[in-house]
């Protein structure tokens, strides 16, 4: 009787932990993140077989450019562009609400303290 008392906790336990590993696994199209940005990505070194036509998202280190009106971001001071966090970049340009058209790279790798969003290391930006 002992062992059922203590195996049935357990068990309930183990059942409860293997739920919480599987919660969660989706992922997101950044492309479907609210403000409507378009995303055009160009390897870093075109070679000849690099004629496909553009992909949506952007692989770390690609050229990408990103069209789209900046939304603020949940800390002050942080600014995304379709679910990108925008870092660096000119701060005339780069406001809440502007609709602009950044060109940058991809940073995954990169520590921000805006709790959200794929850092995108801003090169250059215009107003749309």
């Amino acid at each position: 009787m002992r062992n059922i008392r203590i195996a049935v906790p357990v068990l309930l336990a183990c059942l409860a932990l293997t739920a919480c590993g599987q919660a969660g696994t989706g992922t997101s199209d950044p492309a479907t993140e609210p403000g409507g940005a378009t995303v055009t990505t160009s390897p870093s070194q075109p070679t000849p077989s690099d004629a496909a036509p553009p992909t949506k998202g952007s692989p770390s280190g690609a050229t990408t450019t990103l069209t789209g009106t900046i939304t603020p971001g949940v800390e002050p001071g942080c600014l995304l562009l379709d679910g990108y966090l925008l870092v660096g970049g000119p701060t005339d340009v780069l406001r809440d609400g502007a609709r602009v058209t950044v060109t940058g790279r991809v940073q995954p790798d990169v520590m921000t303290t805006c709790q959200q969003g794929t850092p995108f290391m801003v090169e250059s930006a215009k107003t749309a």
